[in-house]
């Protein structure tokens, strides 16, 4: 018996490259491409071993981003997977320091400030308005990706000298 791969993997971009700090357009229709993005998206992801991620570290400036936020350390993959389009936080409660990483940011964690529980508005895959509502590492991971999409890293919370060592080790590491 033979299989027939549909989904494929792709590297991720990583920092400093530039396309990582534009911000990225709204999805203005939901087509086929769409949705061959946001499966290519998820493979990337799980191949990568992320929790997360979101369409401009692949190289598509768009509003799109992926998650599969594990209930636990035994967490089951796929059963929390959701994709979110156009998405945004609408409502954030409470304030913690978190120490992030990054797929973009390889062998780099830096704590950065976030809410603690957050409401994230979006469309689905069939472009229907969904509302998530989470705490923990599902709101850290949810306003991580947005952050994405805006242009901003985890670098960007870092003063400039540490931003600056960073992106030279990276730079030296990967190219860019």
């Amino acid at each position: 018996m033979w299989y027939i791969e549909t989904m494929k993997v792709v590297e991720v971009i990583k920092y400093p490259n530039p396309l990582l700090t534009r911000p990225s357009l709204p999805v203005r229709e939901i087509d086929p491409s769409i949705n061959e993005l946001i499966d290519t998206m998820i493979e990337t992801m799980y191949a990568s071993k992320g929790i997360g991620l979101a369409a401009p570290q692949i190289g598509r400036l768009l509003r799109v981003i992926v998650l599969d936020v594990p209930e636990d350390e035994e967490g089951e993959q796929g059963k929390n997977l959701m994709a979110l389009i156009n998405p945004e936080v609408v409502e954030g409660r409470g304030k913690v320091e978190i120490e992030e990483g990054c797929l973009s940011v390889p062998e780099v964690k830096v704590k950065v400030p976030r809410y603690e529980e957050v409401v994230v508005k979006g469309l689905d895959r069939e472009g229907r308005e969904i509302f998530v509502e989470g705490g923990g590492l599902l709101a850290v991971a949810l306003q991580h990706e947005i952050d994405h999409l805006n242009g901003r890293l985890i670098v960007d919370y870092l003063s400039r000298i540490k931003k600056d060592i960073v992106r030279r080790k990276l730079k030296k590491l990967y190219g860019g």
